[in-house]
């Protein structure tokens, strides 16, 4: 905080060496807002880590600052979609699914509103240690019927991410991790993102990866590491966790190994998710998962994290090489 106000500073940004990077979820809402009045702005104390500062200072009249009291501000964001306003509400991610779960299931997902859950800081991608780490939002979404699930793989997807859940009429979950200035780009600055569409980045040989969010970039280089021992894999990024792209059944098919990546837990998210597709479809393959192993984490630094908790691109690697020597099915 400062020492003459009660706003919470964007401690996102650790000193002054930190790269300044372009706001693109806050860029990207308060265009859509200025084209379509019926959007508003909640946010629960975090205005600045959740880019709506941008919202506050050019539209105030549409912007609420609830305070620490996330169950509320899902309740106000109800009775406004129910009088036609379209609400983005946001939160660090561990608080803007868990801590106000009964609320987003009776007061938004049962009734069909048309609320977007914004949420920052997915996985192991915090200082602040188990308290703020979600690793469990995704399976928690996933769970909840007319739920649409959405996670972008890098800055320049976050705008299309955006416009999707806008235009989507009906609940939806955004799990954003805010650019930072190490990102790597994944595409043209920017693309199409339809709901319930996975792309292909690269072509499968032998095997594939599909991954989610952060882990897109992970899956690229962990590829890279394979090719280079001259082990092809495709690599494919599944920005809808909900719905799941029914195409991933014929991308899997005669595979030799499916791998799964994702910045959560291993339990209902991704992984999850494919495995149930696949199963149920009959699909013959060597499957693995990589995400958070059913622990809690510790803090520290993403590459760290990721490193310890086996994210990273040579786990990526080592659990396809395992799972390749298993031979399929």
């Amino acid at each position: 905080m400062t020492p003459d106000t009660l706003t919470v500073q964007d401690f996102n940004q650790r000193g002054a060496a930190a790269a300044p990077s372009r706001k693109f979820y806050g860029e990207t809402l308060l265009e859509l807002a200025r084209q379509d009045p019926r959007i508003v702005c909640l946010t629960a104390d975090l205005t600045l880590p959740t880019e709506t500062d941008l919202f506050r200072d050019a539209l105030p009249e549409r912007f609420l600052q609830v305070g620490i009291a996330e169950a509320n501000m899902i309740g106000i964001a109800g009775g406004m979609a129910r009088s036609g306003e379209i609400p983005f509400v946001h939160s660090f991610c561990v608080f803007a699914t868990r801590r106000c779960y009964d609320q987003i299931a009776m007061q938004v997902a049962y009734p069909r509103l048309n609320v977007k859950i914004v949420g920052v800081i997915p996985g192991l991608t915090t200082l602040l240690g188990v308290s703020h780490q979600a690793i469990d939002d995704i399976a928690l979404m996933r769970a909840l019927p007319n739920m649409t699930v959405i996670e972008p793989s890098c800055p320049a997807a976050v705008p299309a991410a955006v416009r999707a859940a806008a235009a989507h009429d009906g609940p939806v979950y955004l799990r954003l991790k805010r650019a930072d200035g190490t990102e790597t780009a994944l595409g043209p600055d920017e693309w199409s993102l339809p709901i319930g569409v996975a792309r292909m980045l690269r072509q499968p040989g032998e095997g594939l990866l599909l991954a989610c969010g952060m882990m897109v970039e992970q899956a690229l280089r962990a590829a890279d590491l394979l090719a280079g021992e001259g082990i092809a894999v495709g690599v494919v990024d599944v920005p809808t966790l909900k719905p799941l792209d029914p195409r991933i059944v014929a991308m899997t098919e005669g595979m030799r190994a499916v791998v799964t990546c994702e910045n959560h837990s291993i339990i209902g998210g991704l992984g999850s998710a494919v495995a149930e597709q696949l199963m149920e479809a009959g699909v013959r393959t060597g499957f693995g998962r990589i995400g958070v192993r059913d622990v809690f984490a510790e803090g520290g630094t993403t590459p760290y994290l990721f490193a310890r908790y086996g994210l990273d691109a040579a786990a990526i690697a080592q659990a396809y090489r395992e799972v390749r020597g298993r031979g399929s099915v």
